[in-house]
């Protein structure tokens, strides 16, 4: 149940009703708009009686959720969620923009890259220190070297750093070095690594699982927001199909139906969607065009010799193509 409160409720009024939460047996969660507060009701097995918040000052309504993931909808919260990232606003109507190479490598590549994605338009720079492959004899990563170049790469660039965490030591390590952590496709239904990610006070980028339903994917980032955090950034990044065009099958549909069910920013990987550089640029442009609100782009200057992803990563002059290309469309409002 979401208790919806008038527009001018005092603080007093909302204390209380998240007294009378309590004393139900409940756990309140208070989420303050920009024009008033509402206060979801977590915890209940069945249908609560709407008669014992109505009648409390300061109350407009009380409304049933319908949906099993409660905090992440927009029944929960009609208006927008804006994680905000450095100067960057991901959900604010801008086009936000992660660039950079699938792993870490070296501080030279890094560099070189961070510099020229930044010089096209990108304020978030992504890069793997920790690299969960299929195979074991892959590239695993530089670990907490790649995280000590990341952080340079920051203190050399200004640009925001987003990394994944694998695992709950390697969570708390990646905590101390990224603007934002992510959580990939392999884990997100990992759910004690998904507890642990909602204490954390970095904002968490959540990455749908190959095959993942939609419900699944927003009850993957409800219980992350149960623990407290509610800056979450969802992303689209592909599902397994029976498709062999493209490594995955970049679900479109899944931004439009994410956007209608929940608050919640979503962006797009169309990178780890196709696998094949040809079709990168493509999917960016449709991912814009049905409201994404950013891109997760890999790009690396020598892709022949990258050590994870190089057949799928743009050559910068191509990313800053792609730049041109999704300007374009955020100006005409495609």
């Amino acid at each position: 149940m979401l208790i919806v409160m008038e527009q001018n409720a005092t603080q007093a009024q909302i204390d209380a009703v998240v007294h009378t939460i309590k004393e139900l047996g409940f756990t309140p969660a208070p989420m303050p708009g920009s024009q008033r507060t509402a206060i979801g009701i977590l915890g209940n097995a069945g249908p609560i009686d709407p008669g014992n918040f109505t009648a409390l000052d300061g109350v407009k309504d009380a409304i049933r959720v319908s949906k099993p993931f409660k905090l992440v909808s927009r029944e929960m919260k009609p208006e927008n969620t804006v994680v905000t990232v450095g100067n960057q606003k991901i959900g604010g109507g801008d086009i936000a923009v992660m660039a950079g190479p699938c792993a870490v490598e070296s501080l030279e590549q890094c560099l070189i890259i961070a510099e020229a994605v930044k010089k096209a338009g990108a304020t978030i720079f992504r890069g793997g220190a920790f690299k969960p492959r299929t195979s074991p004899y892959s590239f695993q990563g530089l670990e907490d070297k790649g995280l000590e170049i990341l952080a340079e790469v920051r203190r050399r660039t200004g640009l925001a750093i987003v990394t994944e965490a694998i695992d709950h030591d390697v969570l708390d390590r990646v905590e101390a070095v990224a603007d934002i952590i992510q959580i990939g496709a392999r884990n997100m239904q990992n759910f004690s690594l998904l507890k642990r990610a909602g204490k954390s006070s970095k904002p968490i980028l959540l990455k749908r699982g190959m095959s993942a339903t939609i419900d699944e994917f927003l009850m993957a980032a409800e219980h992350i927001m149960c623990q407290g955090n509610h800056r979450i950034i969802l992303c689209e990044r592909g599902v397994r199909t029976f498709a062999d065009h493209s490594r995955n099958t970049l679900d479109l549909s899944a931004i439009s139906a994410v956007k209608l069910l929940s608050h919640l920013p979503i962006i797009a990987d169309p990178s780890h969607a196709a696998g094949r550089r040809d079709q990168v640029i493509p999917l960016s442009r449709a991912s814009v065009a049905v409201g994404a609100d950013g891109l997760m782009v890999e790009v690396h200057h020598n892709p022949t010799h990258a050590l994870s992803d190089g057949p799928q990563s743009l050559y910068p002059d191509q990313f800053e193509d792609l730049m041109r290309q999704v300007r374009t469309l955020a100006r005409i409002g495609v």
